[in-house]
């Protein structure tokens, strides 16, 4: 598939009927775009944090600190359903192995954090999935952990997981070829530029010689890339885009964080009168209006001339 990857939507999924809404959107878009991108749907129902605070849909489905982690299963498992039934393929973020095991047949590509792509049981998990796993660049900018990450996924484990029925069991896993690393930036830096990438792809060039793993990266067009200012989102895209235009096709997509609203709020809504609908609770996004005329663009720059 020679079409551009981009991975879009809510930085959390945490209201049902906004994320239909914004999913019926994307639905639409694609069907006037797929000819050129393949579009995928971000939905992350659980969600890491620094220290404390709201993990998400899957583990506090009412945001009051219940931790009502069976009824956020069921929430999640249901959303998600909705909107694969939709027509729609879905992107996640694996945090909790127990957790992906209740949602993977619903999930075509995941990512592994920063936080997370250093941890064995994280690239266990990831040698048992059978979708495309973007694993992060490191918080400090650095890629090494990410392909260090992509090796140990690309190869057999013996460990602990879950069967189907749910039981603890030994696992053979079969590895993963079908990793990549997503450059995200890190602290006081972005690594969307032509260097940058051309660096990791170097990087990874010379660990696949001699590992069954690809050179290929997605960009997050978020995160530290965007400096956590949301809008710099639209032109960290364009840049990539023109990259790829112009021959890098190293590179297989890019990440934005989009709602139906632009930007943020509380947990309590605007000045905690309660929550405005279709806008993000976590980090802040692009509205629908400016995703819309960015992937049309986008398209655009890739129709043949």
């Amino acid at each position: 598939d020679d079409r551009l990857l981009i991975i879009t939507g809510p930085c959390s999924l945490h209201e049902p009927h906004a994320v239909l809404e914004y999913g019926k959107r994307l639905v639409a878009l694609n069907e006037q775009l797929s000819d050129r991108l393949l579009i995928v749907m971000r939905a992350y129902v659980e969600k890491p944090r620094t220290t404390t605070g709201w993990k998400g849909l899957a583990y506090d489905p009412d945001r009051n600190g219940s931790g009502d982690i069976n009824k956020g299963l069921e929430v999640s498992r249901s959303l998600l359903l909705q909107l694969v039934e939709m027509g729609l393929p879905l992107a996640t973020e694996a945090l909790n192995p127990m957790t992906m095991s209740y949602l993977e047949d619903l999930i075509s590509w995941t990512a592994i954090g920063a936080r997370t792509a250093e941890s064995q049981i994280h690239r266990e998990m990831i040698s048992h999935l059978s979708m495309p796993v973007g694993i992060k660049n490191g918080t400090d900018g650095s890629v090494d952990t990410a392909v260090n990450a992509m090796i140990s996924a690309s190869r057999s484990h013996h460990c602990l997981g879950t069967d189907v029925d749910g039981n603890i069991a030994m696992l053979d896993t079969p590895g993963n070829p079908d990793t990549h690393v997503v450059l995200r930036g890190g602290r006081n830096l972005t690594n969307y530029d032509d260097v940058s990438i051309q660096q990791t792809v170097e990087q990874l060039l010379k660990a696949e010689q001699s590992n069954d793993i690809h050179a290929k990266v997605i960009v997050d067009c978020s995160h530290d890339n965007a400096q956590k200012q949301h809008e710099r989102q639209l032109d960290i895209a364009k840049q990539v885009v023109t990259q790829y235009k112009k021959g890098n096709k190293a590179i297989s997509g890019l990440m934005l964080e989009s709602f139906l609203q632009a930007g943020k709020q509380g947990m309590e809504g605007p000045e905690g009168c309660g929550l405005e609908y279709g806008l993000s609770i976590t980090d802040p996004c692009l509205s629908w209006e400016q995703t819309e005329a960015l992937l049309v663009e986008i398209h655009e720059l890739l129709l043949p001339k």
